[in-house]
């Protein structure tokens, strides 16, 4: 935190005073608040440079207060700059600081003002276009549409200015801008409302955004020379970065400043467009007020430019009463990932569920760790076990086994699309799907294992990694795949435009498409089979310019290409840990497995607009992947062991309607391949699958195209895309009729002959047969009642075996067993 920004801390209390025979009195001085005041640091840089600012008063319980206008605010030079309300102005070029007391507490603002006495001309690039999208004329809705307005098209969110100033300037001669009477322009006339406009009246007569259009008509309407470009935007930044405001209809102001590339300063709250992602906690005006409402939490975002930030607020109602869990004197330190979810359930006020049983723990963990239900023998020996570690013990068993490596290597064969086509052949597919699961089986860490496959080359059967050049030929496509796999990006939407909701524009799709266009493809000598290799031929040309796009990291620098293979270079940065995205979206995808719910969820849409729900916890997931070499086990270990994955699902009154924060356990459906895989071993009547012996399991199953009507039903991924919402887990209608109605089930329990065994050959009484249909279906035994009830619908029965068989399908098709809990 800098100097300027540094909360201000108690004194020290004074001594008190009493007289002999009276009790000593000690009064305390009030305590100085903790003040923090945004930007941390102001630079003034023409005449035409101004900065707002906005200071929070942080109380002790974490609430916090828009105090500006509560301090009073002064300049220790005041010859420097001027105060106008919370702005300031310039006046003489130097240093000044801009100095706020309040109830005891100080704080200091470093002002620097240069460049006092110029007053550059208004900028197309930099001034009018700004006005342009903030007045929503380039928008989706208005004239930015693919055919635009009412006959005058300009880019979406201004993607193309030059495209724009020739529409604007030159398109229907004079009719757009009137260079004699600049004020009779039809492009400020219909802004104004003066004439008729579809898009109704934008700003008035006396607005800075009408003075800004009009002083750059009277000045000729110029464009930004070619030699002469103003500088970029490098970045945004939206203050204060959070809020925690208290009581319907409290308001916290909000400052948005731009940097340039040529390291200049610019207040863009007047030309920053603000939203939030849940109005009904948070409402954001145009001028960056947030209004809380209901309890909850948001996420207020300004765009400029091409650039989106936001402000993470959360509401909550006037004088709740909270009493944070009180911890376990003997349980020791708690990992950093239950201390970042505590953390932010105290901001929240929410008191999370206590910790789920050892029946639900061993159920939960082994089919979320190896797809699998535990054994009865399993069960049992978890049971008894008194250690007070044996759900760690557990977990690394669990992580040992080779289903472990099968479930997440049909994870990532569903994210690579593998699948027989008419250019994939079956052996192929084959091929592909078992590299991928040996790199799991030899836990190969996952960047080691993108690099191989990125830089993959040879025949797609001697090197089944090149496999996913052949899956997907488009050079584009095979661009985008990459990013939403391995960095969670939608770059999709920068083809054609500036991407509208994250920072991505298209320059940014281009240059990464480009890092691809270099691949080739030659028949091999059998015919099924086809030889990849980097061919360093090929340009991706700009949708826009028509020319070629130098390979550039997303977000990054443009690398030295030439005599490279531009795949190697590219999978050299995605897979580093210095690569922003990498790290966090694979963590991220394994936090969504095992919590329910990604930090960010959709887990492959990782942008501003859809920030991560805890932050913090998003980046040290992250980092924690990076520090252990990408050894995936490592960070499963971590989050199987904290108290957050072990939580009941059962929830309490503060945490009933909570589905981001981890309060309590998540119901999830159980995926189709591992819920088909515990009905086939509960009833020891196995699958056949194409290509697998008999009893092989259905994650297993090498090729996408492979499936029977248990699977579709149930959601198995197509493969046809790279989105991870392929694979269903949404409970349906044709789900509960296909086992209650299909042969899945009933056929299963024929076949398997799991009762007669039980009856016939072990001579067990109908009690015991229940006991043991619900530990290996449900991890648990019935409760007196339900064992009371089960045995009371028997009694009589001729059949026992088939009775007991009809409470064995009972079990099977109710809820408790096609969930995890």
């Amino acid at each position: 935190m800098p100097a300027a920004m540094s909360p201000i801390v108690a004194a020290e209390p004074a001594e008190g005073g009493g007289s002999e025979g009276a009790s000593a009195i000690r009064t305390d001085p009030p305590k100085k608040p903790t003040i923090t005041a945004y930007p941390p640091e102001i630079k003034l840089g023409s005449s035409r440079d101004f900065q707002s600012f906005v200071a929070v008063n942080m109380r002790d319980d974490g609430i916090t207060l828009d105090a500006t206008e509560q301090i009073e605010w002064v300049l220790s030079d005041p010859s420097k700059a001027k105060l106008d309300g919370f702005k300031l102005f310039p006046l003489a070029d130097g240093d000044t600081e801009l100095v706020g007391t309040y109830l005891g507490a100080e704080i200091r603002i470093p002002v620097s003002v240069s460049n006092a006495a110029d007053r550059p001309a208004i900028s197309f690039e930099k001034d009018v276009m700004p006005v342009l999208t903030r007045s929503g004329c380039n928008t989706g809705s208005c004239h930015g549409a693919a055919r635009g307005k009412d006959g005058f098209r300009i880019s979406l969110f201004g993607f193309d200015p030059a495209g724009d100033y020739h529409r604007i300037t030159r398109e229907i001669g004079v009719r757009r801008i009137n260079l004699a009477i600049p004020s009779e322009s039809l492009l400020l006339k219909k802004s104004v409302g003066s004439v008729p406009h579809t898009g109704g009246k934008l700003f008035d007569v006396d607005s800075d955004y009408y003075a800004t259009i009009l002083e750059w008509l009277e000045d000729g309407a110029k464009i930004d020379p070619s030699d002469a470009k103003p500088p970029t935007v490098a970045s945004l930044k939206i203050y204060p970065p959070q809020a925690v405001i208290e009581g319907e209809g409290s308001k916290q102001r909000f400052v948005a400043v731009a940097t340039y590339s040529d390291g200049s300063t610019r207040d863009v709250t007047r030309l920053a467009a603000f939203t939030s992602n849940n109005s009904g906690t948070a409402a954001i005006d145009n001028e960056g007020t947030v209004t809380a409402g209901r309890r909850g939490e948001a996420f207020v975002m300004a765009r400029f430019d091409t650039h989106t930030v936001g402000s993470q607020v959360l509401a909550l109602p006037e004088g709740l009463q909270y009493e944070p869990p009180k911890a376990n004197p003997d349980a020791g330190e708690k990992s950093y990932v239950d201390q970042m979810v505590e953390r932010k359930l105290q901001q929240l006020r929410i008191t999370p569920s206590g910790q789920c049983t050892d029946e639900e723990f061993i159920r939960r963990a082994t089919i979320d760790i190896v797809g699998l239900l535990p054994t009865e023998e399993e069960y049992h020996e978890f049971i008894a076990d008194v250690g007070d570690d044996k759900r760690a013990r557990l977990i690394d068993r669990l992580l040992e086994r080779k289903e472990f490596s099968e479930i997440w290597a049909m994870k990532f064969a569903q994210l690579l699309m593998i699948k027989s086509t008419n250019q994939v052949s079956y052996k192929s597919a084959f091929l592909y799907a078992s590299w991928l699961t040996d790199k799991f089986a030899r836990n190969v860490p996952v960047d080691q294992m993108v690099r191989e496959l990125l830089t993959s080359t040879g025949g797609t059967f001697t090197s089944p990694a090149t496999n996913f050049y052949e899956i997907e030929r488009d050079k584009l496509k095979t661009a985008e795949n990459v990013a939403q796999v391995f960095m969670g990006i939608r770059t999709q939407c920068a083809q054609c435009h500036n991407h509208p909701f994250d920072r991505w524009t298209m320059d940014d799709y281009y240059g990464f498409a480009s890092f691809f266009s270099q691949v080739g493809r030659k028949p091999a000598e059998d015919y099924r089979e086809q030889i990849v290799f980097n061919s360093f031929g090929g340009e991706v040309n700009h949708l826009v310019t028509g020319k070629p796009v130098p390979p550039t990291f997303l977000g990054g620098e443009s690398p030295p290409t030439a005599g490279k293979d531009r795949r190697e270079v590219v999978a050299n940065w995605l897979a580093s840990r210095d690569n922003p995205f990498f790290s966090k979206s694979i963590a991220n995808r394994v936090w969504a497995h095992f919590m329910g719910v990604g930090v960010v969820d959709p887990v492959d849409d990782i942008r501003i607009s859809n920030p991560a729900s805890n932050p913090e916890l998003f980046e040290e997931l992250g980092k924690r992947l990076a520090d252990y070499g990408f050894d995936f086990r490592k960070l499963v270990r971590d989050i199987c062991n904290s108290e957050a994955y072990g939580r009941s699902t059962a929830t309490n009154d503060s945490n009933a309607h909570d589905s981001r924060n981890y309060a309590h356990a998540v119901v999830r459906r159980i995926p189709a391949e591992s819920l088909l895989d515990c009905l086939c071993s509960v009833t020891e009547s196995p699958d056949k699958f194409r290509g697998l012996p008999l009893g092989a399991r259905a994650v297993q199953i090498a090729d996408g195209t492979t499936t029977n009507y248990f699977l579709t039903s149930f959601g198995r991924s197509p493969r046809t895309t790279v989105c991870e919402c392929e694979a269903s887990t949404d409970p349906s209608l044709s789900q509960a009729l296909h086992l209650l109605n299909g042969n899945s089930v009933h056929n299963k329990i024929r076949s398997g002959k799991v009762i007669e065994r039980w009856v016939n050959e072990e001579k067990l009484t109908p009690e015991k047969v229940i006991d043991r249909i619900y530990v290996r279906c449900l991890s648990r035994v019935p409760s007196v009642d339900e064992k009371a009830g089960l045995l009371a619908a028997i009694e009589g029965e001729a059949n026992s075996v088939l009775a007991l068989e009809d409470i064995f399908w009972a079990v099977l098709n109710g809820r408790e067993f096609v969930f995890n809990h």
